[in-house]
């Protein structure tokens, strides 16, 4: 077992607390006068002001310090929360997380810290408000601390003492809630305390005592009335749900049911899992083949095992897409303000969960494809009111499951891709003959040629025609696919369809020639028998007709070159690319098939219609096919029979 690294566990931490303060700050943003937000956000800088002493980040500690008092002024009346206050706590977030890692050059906080000081000195001609006083001269405190404080860390004579220190005060413990020896456990907390300050003390140096545990634990405060003896509580802080009230214990174990495991553990895992598939296939195998009843029900009860353990091993892998749509907040947020526009930030289905390793695959494209949106698809403010539009553009980023994949689009309601633009850029860089005759979505997809930009000139943002085409090859090594739609003066669509999981899918299993490959069930609609007479029939356009509809086919044989006679009865896999229905002909369909994917070799990644690969039970090795790119040089082969058959016509 590994020693615990107490540091790389605050990294984690901290990581956490800077990406809520980012999001609390964006939501801050848009509601000025949210005092609940102003708190949330100073309880988050000084925990982790707090956390980074206590773990030797000295630096971070004395940068936060400063962060956390400007919030401390705001939440007391001392300055007003503005747009431009914001924005600094946003950028000394970013120098935060390089404090964390420890890489931020020190001009860089020194320069956030004075426009930090700039940004309270403008609420200082405003009325300061007097921090809160009880008017009696002292305040009536009861908390509870929650069940497993000390478990957790937290010293209640430590919170004790600090009280003490805000001022002569009364503290009486309330010892009703012990519950018999028998039933005690030495390292549960049930002792509450009542304390009486009987000096003028500020509600906020009582609350900043609780910092670390005001989320769990139960707290009144009021402030003390001397015609009565009994005071009614005014307010309770922090607000705490029911169940925490009713039940502290219930807390606990909620807190206990989530384990932090390392990314490289689960991916560890998952490989073992996937050999664990390969050798339960090989013995399905080898039972069917010469195992007696005994081997067999094994055999059968090991798979069934082993398809369990694959199915908690995904679910294990998933995470919502939330984690990934809230990243984009930030970047919305600072490129309204790089190109003063209006924009907002629309997100649907983040809910939608995908396999890890494709959430983080997918963060990069996704940039690219919302700063083009932001910067060549939505107009300026005057320009939208002028064409009848809001004058805040909007994109919208949203995420459903379609089968075994995730389709993830990016709206936005801007001006739309000028195809006379695309098409003239195209001819001049070369990537199209001038009059080349090309479908919409030929067209279209040319905007992720490597070089390509339609920008008139040059920004900080975008025009120098790097970002589409990296969008392009991630989407393709994650063996997704991208459609785009654009209606003038209407906005454009970008469609992606990500496979749930990089790690195993379900495949059925074909043969072509003396070859198998594994077409991803997903993709497979039904399948068909195709006669020779039917076969030699159709050689002349390769349709068939499904349901009226007619339907294009590819002959596997012909794009694999297997050289073998075709069999009578050849078999039709009707697969769906998401705009399109394909059959693929192959010579047998063996079946369903556990597919663990395994990556190319460095010698075969460049080989067109392929994903991976697989083991099989045998040890044979089975080719996945890339269904997209199979369909796209299929239809390159068909256009190019076509244009030898016209200039030989």
């Amino acid at each position: 077992m590994s020693a615990v690294d107490p540091v790389a566990i605050f990294r984690v931490e901290a990581g956490e607390l800077l990406d809520q303060v980012e999001q609390d700050l964006l939501d801050l943003g848009h509601r000025l006068t949210d005092a609940a937000l102003v708190d949330a956000v100073f309880r988050s800088l000084h925990t982790l002001k707090g956390s980074g002493a206590m773990f030797g980040f000295d630096a971070l500690a004395a940068f936060t310090h400063h962060c956390e008092t400007a919030f401390d002024r705001v939440r007391k009346g001392l300055a007003p929360a503005t747009a431009e206050l914001v924005a600094v706590i946003l950028s000394a977030q970013d120098h935060m997380r390089a404090l964390v890692d420890g890489d931020a050059p020190r001009a860089d906080g020194d320069a956030i810290l004075a426009r930090l000081e700039a940004a309270i000195a403008d609420g200082a001609d405003l009325p300061v408000g007097a921090p809160v006083v009880a008017g009696g001269g002292g305040w009536r405190l009861s908390f509870a601390l929650p069940v497993d404080a000390m478990a957790n860390g937290t010293n209640p004579l430590m919170l004790l003492d600090e009280l003490r220190e805000l001022g002569p005060c009364t503290i009486v413990a309330r010892t009703d809630t012990i519950p018999p020896l028998d039933d005690l456990t030495p390292t549960d907390c049930h002792i509450g305390w009542d304390v009486t300050f009987a000096g003028a003390v500020t509600r906020e140096a009582i609350e900043d005592v609780f910092i670390f545990v005001m989320d769990d634990m139960e707290m009144t405060l009021a402030p003390l009335d001397a015609a009565a003896d009994e005071v009614t509580p005014d307010v309770d802080l922090p607000p705490v749900t029911d169940v925490a009230r009713a039940d502290p214990v219930s807390v606990a174990a909620k807190a206990g049911e989530s384990v932090r495991v390392p990314a490289e553990r689960l991916d560890t895992l998952m490989d073992r899992v996937g050999e664990l598939v390969i050798a339960q296939s090989r013995l399905s195998q080898l039972a069917g083949q010469d195992g007696g009843l005994a081997l067999r029900s094994v055999s059968e009860e090991i798979e069934r095992l082993a398809g369990e353990l694959r199915d908690t091993m995904m679910v294990l892998r998933m995470v919502p897409v939330a984690t990934l749509f809230g990243r984009f907040r930030r970047l919305v947020h600072d490129l309204a303000r790089d190109t003063g526009k209006a924009i907002e930030l629309v997100t649907e289905g983040e809910t939608t969960e995908v396999d890890k390793t494709v959430v983080e695959r997918l963060f990069d494209p996704l940039v690219h494809l919302i700063r083009n949106s932001c910067d060549h698809g939505l107009e300026t403010a005057d320009q939208r009111l002028a064409a009848g539009k809001p004058e805040a553009g909007m994109v919208r980023l949203s995420a459903h499951q379609a089968g075994g994949e995730v389709v993830i689009t990016i709206r936005d309601d801007g001006r739309g891709i000028d195809r006379t633009r695309v098409r003239a850029k195209a001819e001049a860089n070369g990537l199209i003959e001038p009059g080349a005759v090309l479908g919409d979505q030929e067209l279209l997809q040319l905007i992720f040629a490597p070089g390509f930009s339609t920008a008139a000139q040059v920004t900080n943002l975008s025009g120098r025609g790097v970002g589409m085409d990296v969008v392009k090859r991630t989407i393709e090594s994650l063996r997704g696919t991208i459609d785009v739609a654009s209606i003038d003066g209407e906005g454009s669509t970008i469609t992606l369809r990500i496979p749930l999981t990089l790690a195993i899918i379900e495949g059925l299993l074909v043969r072509v020639g003396e070859g198998r490959y594994v077409v991803p069930l997903a993709s497979v609609e039904e399948c068909l028998e195709l006669s020779l007479e039917e076969d030699l029939r159709s050689r002349a356009r390769s349709l068939i007709t499904l349901r009226d509809q007619l339907v294009p086919f590819l002959r596997l044989r012909d794009l694999f070159a297997t050289g073998t006679r075709p069999d009578p009865w050849q078999k039709i896999v009707v697969v769906s690319t998401g705009a399109e229905r394909v059959g693929l002909v192959v010579d047998q369909i063996i079946g369903n098939h556990q597919t663990v994917i395994k990556a190319m070799s460095p010698l075969h990644r460049d080989v067109a219609s392929f994903s991976g690969a697989t083991i099989m039970g045998d040890g044979g090795v089975a080719l996945i096919l890339d269904i997209a790119q199979l369909v796209a040089t299929g239809q390159s082969r068909d256009q190019s029979r076509e244009e030898r058959l016209r200039a030989a016509g």
